[in-house]
């Protein structure tokens, strides 16, 4: 594994060839892969992607959330959401069933922190709720993902956590929450197995961290 130094910020959108050379490594790891121009067309997409009534969970991710994805799934009515259904429940008495409904809805979204040109997909969390889905737990998986997340290699995907997302993730959850965040757990998704099972929407702009 080589570590190679971006050509560009953490911040700036990829170009398109080299949106076109991570699909193509996505598509070969077996991954699904679109690659759209914005989020409104995600948006749309991700509707169409998910059938009425299926159980869907969030991951946190400000993709999602700006996106306004985050708002269909959860407050649009048409899904059985995990998230508002698990964060009214108990946590001292109804927390193995908490556990179960996040780790194996039949549809998990979310994004990711960073994704290579070599065909993987980085995902960092400090509580794990999502990661389970994401790996396998979920029936489907569709992660939304904004230019800038584009890196050469493994190496500096795992810089761009350290040094541009916890950052920005720390802050974000000290204003909202009062603590300090962490990269507690990472997930690297180096291939899908199971045909379709894996959804990457790739946008031609930024959005997220």
């Amino acid at each position: 594994m080589t570590t190679s130094i971006p050509e560009t910020p953490f911040t700036d959108a990829a170009p398109g060839q080299r949106l076109e050379r991570a699909a193509a490594a996505l598509t070969a790891n077996g991954f699904t892969v679109e690659i759209l121009d914005d989020a409104a067309a995600a948006r749309a997409r991700v509707r169409a992607l998910i059938p009425d009534g299926a159980s869907v969970f969030t991951g946190a991710s400000e993709t999602l959330r700006l996106s306004g994805i985050d708002e269909d799934i959860n407050a649009g009515g048409r899904y059985e959401a995990v998230k508002p259904r698990t964060l009214a429940m108990d946590r001292a008495t109804q927390a193995d069933e908490i556990r179960r409904l996040r780790a194996s809805p039949d549809v998990a979204v979310g994004s990711v922190h960073a994704v290579t040109e070599t065909g993987c997909l980085v995902i960092a969390s400090g509580s794990g709720s999502q990661l389970p889905g994401y790996a396998g737990g979920a029936a489907r998986a569709i992660w939304v993902v904004g230019a800038q997340k584009v890196v050469p290699d493994l190496g500096v995907a795992l810089r761009r956590v350290e040094e541009h997302c916890l950052p920005l993730e720390n802050a974000r959850t000290q204003a909202v929450h009062g603590w300090p965040s962490a990269v507690n757990r990472l997930l690297i998704l180096n291939a899908e197995f199971q045909p379709g099972r894996g959804t990457v929407l790739l946008l031609r702009e930024t959005i997220g961290f």
